[in-house]
Parts: structure tokens; sequence; C-alpha cells
């Protein structure tokens, strides 16, 4: 499904601000549903949402869905049982999710997704997602350059069910198989969980114990991976991740993982909470229901200046 409009931290910045200059009716409510906070990108569009939503002096309704689209389904009768003005919602799935957000609008409740579409338009009001194949295209880019354009590598991806592992995988070979020295040598989902990548690492180091590089489809499976490396003493296996979490900034820094992809996760949050806010207040609908944002490379380079999926100056 391809996304129509880009937009840069530079970009929203001003929206935002604007958004926060808005008077709100301190009695309406916003839900915002999200994945398990464990994984502290979800952790940190939860926050930012809240932050935004209490600012412009709503009650807000923060909810978790840990990827089950039962209970997010669940989740959003309570948000229409509660009366909610709008849904803030990183959904449970492309195709599960829709009928849930239809749900929603056919209550009256409008729907603002972030980071995750659905394979559906015009049933949410908004979803602005990040420029995941670009940003995925950047960590690709570095990784080639880190493995000095050779060597056996493995790659682990998402969740099969969300539409991002797929893009960022896809996003990750259009640049990786144009050079026929890098041999991937293991494919595998380890469903966005730090155990479980640490667990499947385990495994493929055994049957591969000359891999060099690992490029993961976010970060908590690539600090999963980088520990089972670690406790194998394969510190020289190189590592990089996509969403730019305090984690793997810790590692950058420390000599660890060596890069990440950063995708502005709080802002994101933040945004999508103005324009619910504009909705409700007067019923303007953003420009473009599909709204892209691009990503940006953090490696040994930048990463000090990496805070809560931003970067400070």
């Amino acid at each position: 499904m391809k996304l129509t409009r880009r937009m840069t931290l530079a970009a929203f910045a001003g929206v935002l601000a604007l958004g926060t200059a808005m008077p709100a009716y301190a009695a309406d409510l916003i839900a915002i549903i999200t994945p398990s906070h464990d994984n502290p990108f979800f952790k940190a569009e939860a926050v930012g949402a809240e932050a935004k939503a209490k600012e412009l002096g709503y009650e807000a309704l923060v909810l978790v869905h840990d990827d089950d689209a039962n209970k997010q389904s669940e989740l959003i009768d309570t948000a229409i049982g509660r009366g909610a003005k709008a849904i803030i919602l990183d959904n449970a799935g492309a195709d599960a999710t829709v009928a849930a957000v239809q749900k929603a609008k056919d209550a009256g409740i409008p729907s603002f997704l972030i980071d995750r579409e659905i394979n559906a338009t015009g049933v949410a009001v908004a979803q602005i997602v990040s420029n995941n194949y670009q940003g995925a295209q950047l960590g690709a880019q570095e990784f080639v350059k880190l493995m000095g354009e050779k060597g056996n590598f493995v790659e682990l991806v998402g969740k099969e069910s969300d539409t991002n592992a797929g893009i960022r995988s896809k996003g990750y070979h259009d640049v990786i198989d144009d050079y026929p020295d890098l041999k991937m040598v293991a494919q595998q989902s380890a469903n966005w969980s730090q155990t479980e990548a640490y667990s499947k690492m385990e495994s493929i180091l055994q049957a591969n114990p000359d891999i060099k590089g690992v490029i993961s489809g976010n970060d908590t499976m690539a600090m999963g991976a980088y520990a089972a490396l670690a406790a194998a003493g394969r510190k020289d296996v190189i590592v990089v991740g996509f969403d730019g979490s305090n984690d793997v900034r810790d590692s950058i820094t420390s000599g660890g993982i060596k890069a990440t992809v950063l995708q502005p996760a709080f802002a994101q949050a933040q945004m999508a909470v103005v324009q619910a806010d504009d909705f409700i207040k007067n019923k303007k609908s953003p420009a473009q229901e599909k709204q892209l944002m691009d990503c940006v490379l953090v490696n040994g380079d930048n990463a000090k200046k990496l805070e809560t999926f931003a970067l400070t100056n």
C-alpha cells in the first residue's frame, strides 16, 4: 500500500507547537491503545500520546492489546463504552484491525493510527507511520559498509502479521542483495521479542558458526541477538537494529551493537493527538490520511544525541 505523504521531524514540529496552543474540553477522553510497554518503543508512544493529551486538557485512557487482535477489539469496545472522543492506535494486525477501527467509526469515534498501517483506507482518519522502507535502506547501507560488502549474515524478522516486518525486510534486501558476496545463511522471525531473538540466535549460531553479521527488524530483537552472541563469546559479529531505542544507544556507545535506525515514536504519537484534537474541535481531517515520516541512521557518530526515540541538538 503506497503512502502518499512524507513528513520529517522538522516539518511537523511546528504543527505540534500549534496544537499545544489550542484550548481543550477538560471532560473529554482520548483512548491510547498500543502493544505491550515491555517494548520501549511502544511505551514511548503511549507516554508521548498521554502527555500531549493531558497537555491539551483531555483525560487519557492508556490500554495495551499485546498484539492480540481479539483483545484489541475488546479494548476498542471499552473506548466506545467510555465515550472516548478519539482513539490513538498502534494496531494488532493490518487485516485484523480493519473491522475494529470500522466499529469505532460506526460508533462516531475517529481513529488515528500510528506506527503500523492497516490494509484499508477511509476507515481511520489518519495513518501516521515511519518510512520503514527508507529507514531499512539506511540500515542496510550501513550494514553493507560495516560488513565490508562480504560475509555470511542472518536476518531476524518481526511479527509476520505486522506490515512493517515485511516492508523492513524488503528494504534490507533491496540493498543487500546487490552484493553477491553477502550471503544470508538464516532468516527467522523472532516476533519482535528479545527473549525469542536470544533463543533463535543461539540455535542459528550453532548451525552457522561462521556468521559475520546480524541485521534485525527491530532493536528489541537486536538486543536479544547481541546478548546471545556475547554469551557465546562472539562479540565480533556485527549487529544492526531498527527503532532507535535508548538500550541500543547505550550498546552502540559501549562498542556493542553497531547501528540502528531511528523512527520518532514519541513525536509521532504526539502528532496523532494534535490531529485528533483538531478533528474533535473543528471536524478537520489531515490533508492526507497516509502520512509518512522519514527515519534517521544512528551509529557511533550520533548515538550520544539519541534520547527516547529522538535526536537532541
